[in-house]
């Protein structure tokens, strides 16, 4: 062995010796692994429905200036949006503070003490006025002014894991503000239209209501001249209080849906001042392939996804405590006792200091430490396991919804031609002079009672594909 082997050798053996007088690590858990969904959904689906995914502006599409102030209004002026924000805040100042201890830090100091000395203590010489010693006890003004600065040199990486830990937990309160914005949007589209269904349906009743009172004139005129008895109206008397109180339980789920909108909105009701509108047909589209695509696209599970980053630099910041920490200072002062010598030369003082801590014995606080950091990102990729396996029953749910719903509709429609039908023969037959105006009346309820279940059925198609397109992520996107 030469000489340089010999040096190499004796500089290692202290590092070494360090190492083995680490407190030991104990690995008693198994880290749970990601799972990812499956790239077809597993669900029968009408081949209309697998074409694209959402914009991040889905609502734009139905070209509805009420509907998309609403929408502006709850991104802008929502507490729910606001508490989002001000989370990635929090979350960005802590992962500064952290990062702001790897570095080095200088600091200036600068203080002045008047102090007495004791006769009978160390500095005991000092409390005697005795200027040829350079002594003019007992009290001095004690003055001290200069830099002090120090390093952690983070060896084994531990302040630089927390800091991506940090970074983490910022990007998944970004996902989580995406998040957030939405269920915002969809749930303020999904009231809209069932604001603006019901307001149809209502339409629709006042018409049947109009129907009703027809029949029931005409019935009160037939009784009036002796040709029917007065029993015969006491039906349609009964259908037209029912009708009423429809109208009134639509009035009553109007004001409800206007309180919600308003919420969610931070407004007050009396501004929405919203108006009737046709209810669109919507055309929900679902991609055939889903997979790491929906993992993108879906800002729940990207904030559950960079959870589970963050747990794992945590666990190699636990990992790092292990080792020794080595910590560099340095200080250069003027100090005297007197302050007209403070600006002296000879007043001068300096020094450097490095300092090492090694953890030999803890009654198990570090493998605590370590065992928590494991259970908490075991725990992270379980949400998120649970996260992935929900989004695609989410999808597959809705989906289906959705298709059935639009089945329902085709057949609804049937129904509703064929009931205008009934009533065009009647009109036909009251121009004959065939029969009377009522029975025109009798013949178009039915028809418009198929007009308002079209509607009922309509908005239900509708809110299912609001909701197919928050399941397929709203228009996020993180690549």
């Amino acid at each position: 062995m030469n000489r340089y082997s010999l040096l190499a050798l004796s500089a290692c053996f202290p590092l070494s010796l360090l190492l083995t007088g680490c407190a030991p690590m104990h690995n008693s858990r198994q880290a749970l692994t990601q799972q990812a969904p499956a790239s077809h959904v597993a669900a029968p689906l009408p081949a209309a429905l697998k074409d694209g995914w959402p914009d991040s502006q889905w609502w734009l599409t139905w070209h509805d200036a009420q509907l998309n102030k609403l929408i502006d209004s709850a991104l802008k002026n929502s507490p729910d949006m606001q508490v989002a924000a001000q989370r990635i805040q929090l979350a960005e100042a802590q992962a500064k503070a952290v990062e702001a201890q790897d570095g080095p830090q200088v600091d200036f100091s600068a203080d002045a003490e008047r102090q007495k000395m004791s006769a009978e203590g160390l500095m005991g010489p000092f409390a005697i006025t005795d200027p040829a010693a350079g002594t003019t006890g007992p009290w001095y003004t004690n003055g001290t002014f200069g830099l002090t600065a120090g390093w952690d040199l983070d060896l084994w990486g531990k302040n630089r894991a927390e800091v991506t830990a940090r970074i983490g937990v910022a990007r998944a309160k970004e996902a989580e503000l995406e998040q957030t914005r939405q269920l915002l949007a969809s749930g303020v589209a999904r009231l809209y239209w069932e604001w603006q269904t019901q307001a149809a349906l209502r339409n629709v009743l006042t018409q049947v209501e109009q129907q009703q009172q027809n029949i029931i004139a005409t019935d009160r005129q037939l009784y009036q001249h002796g040709i029917t008895s007065s029993v015969e109206g006491v039906e349609t008397d009964i259908d037209s209080s029912k009708t009423q109180q429809q109208l009134n339980d639509v009035a009553g789920k109007m004001k409800v849906i206007e309180a919600r909108l308003s919420a969610l909105t931070n407004t007050q009701s009396a501004s929405l001042a919203l108006r009737a509108v046709a209810l669109p047909k919507v055309e929900s589209k679902l991609p055939a392939q889903l997979g790491y695509s929906l993992l993108a696209r879906r800002a729940d599970l990207q904030a559950a996804h960079w959870y589970i980053e963050s747990s794992l630099s945590s666990v190699e910041a636990a990992k790092a405590a292990f080792y020794p920490d080595v910590n560099l200072m340095a200080f250069l002062q003027q100090d005297a006792l007197h302050l007209s010598d403070l600006f002296r030369s000879s007043a001068q003082q300096m020094g450097v200091t490095a300092g090492l801590t090694l953890p030999i014995f803890d009654s198990g606080r570090l493998n605590a430490s370590l065992d928590i950091a494991k259970a908490q990102s075991n725990l992270s990729v379980a949400n998120y396991n649970k996260a992935v396996v929900d989004a695609v029953n989410d999808v597959a749910r809705t989906a289906s919804e959705v298709a059935t719903l639009s089945q329902k509709n085709e057949h609804q429609q049937q129904i509703e031609r064929d009931a205008e039908r009934v009533v065009g023969l009647a009109q036909a037959r009251f121009n004959a002079g065939i029969i009377a105006g009522s029975r025109v009346s009798q013949a178009k309820i039915p028809a418009l009672r198929e007009q308002g279940n079209g509607l009922i059925l309509q908005g239900q198609w509708l809110d299912a594909s609001i909701q197919l397109i928050s399941a397929l992520g709203g228009g996020y996107h993180q690549a």
